[in-house]
């Protein structure tokens, strides 16, 4: 297993912040400061060139928000928290699903096939769109998601399958990167968009769902290697209104949305680095 990020940037022999290093590496498991170092790693730290690839759908891509998206604001962050430069290849794609992406990353010569090849970390946010076609049925409150047998129980089936082949094909294209893999804080729209379209009953079904869909993401971090970032805990914190954190369409995040979530992401730390 791979080193702390304390060690990591020590090849290089830069200067970092004790406080942001301990913030960045405070995952379980990380391996002694004696560990070896994967070659992703090092080859980008001896170049002072860490790169993100970002892998999603509109909410990575940024779109309805005339900002800057969380790929390149996370990008920043950990530039300024590691005093390693980072570059950040945002190769989030509006509409983007599972099975979309999975399809893309099969193809050896893909531009995000290209893309993952190079990354040392990769961010992923994807599996909303998976829903899309049942948004009516469930904000109507005509379908309960968690009911099996509803009328998203093959989606809710097909996205750890799909999720799992994602986190495998990444680490064949990039041995040792690390990845990030986000939930969601709504699979559909939410705050006072949602609110003037939705019944009450609706509401509380697009949330039933989103629960089942992060924990289904979650149970697929845990069990291939990955880090799960939770994203429903902050949008949806008491006393917020995720209104103050979403574009006009009630379905993307706003500028304060992309900033949170990629202070959410890295707040949560940097996996370590695995090799095999």
């Amino acid at each position: 297993m791979a080193g702390q990020w304390g060690t990591l940037a020590s090849v290089k022999g830069r200067k970092v912040l004790a406080g942001a290093v301990t913030m960045l590496v405070c995952v379980a498991g990380l391996a002694s400061a004696g560990g070896d170092v994967a070659p992703a790693a090092l080859h980008s730290i001896e170049h002072a060139d860490l790169k993100v690839v970002a892998l999603g759908d509109s909410v990575a891509s940024g779109v309805a928000c005339r900002c800057t998206a969380f790929p390149r604001l996370y990008g920043r962050l950990l530039a300024a928290r590691t005093g390693v430069s980072v570059a950040v290849d945002n190769q989030g794609v509006s509409g983007m699903n599972s099975a979309g992406l999975l399809d893309q990353l099969k193809h050896q010569d893909s531009g995000l096939s290209e893309a993952v090849k190079t990354a040392n970390l990769v961010l992923v946010t994807i599996g909303a769109n998976d829903f899309a076609d049942h948004e009516d049925e469930v904000t109507r409150a005509s379908c309960t998601p968690v009911i099996p047998g509803s009328c998203v129980a093959k989606e809710l089936s097909r996205l750890p399958a799909n999720l799992h082949q994602i986190l495998t094909r990444i680490q064949s294209l990039r041995p040792g990167a690390a990845v990030l893999l986000t939930g969601y804080w709504n699979v559909f729209k939410d705050g006072q968009v949602a609110r003037d379209s939705y019944t009450p009953a609706g509401i509380e079904a697009s949330f039933a769902l989103t629960r089942a869909a992060n924990s289904a993401i979650a149970d697929v971090a845990r069990s291939d290697g990955a880090k799960y970032v939770d994203i429903f805990g902050p949008f949806e914190k008491p006393g917020l209104d995720a209104t103050t954190l979403l574009a006009s369409d009630g379905d993307h995040p706003n500028a304060a949305g992309h900033l949170l979530i990629a202070e959410t992401l890295a707040a949560a730390g940097v996996p370590e680095l695995l090799t095999n």
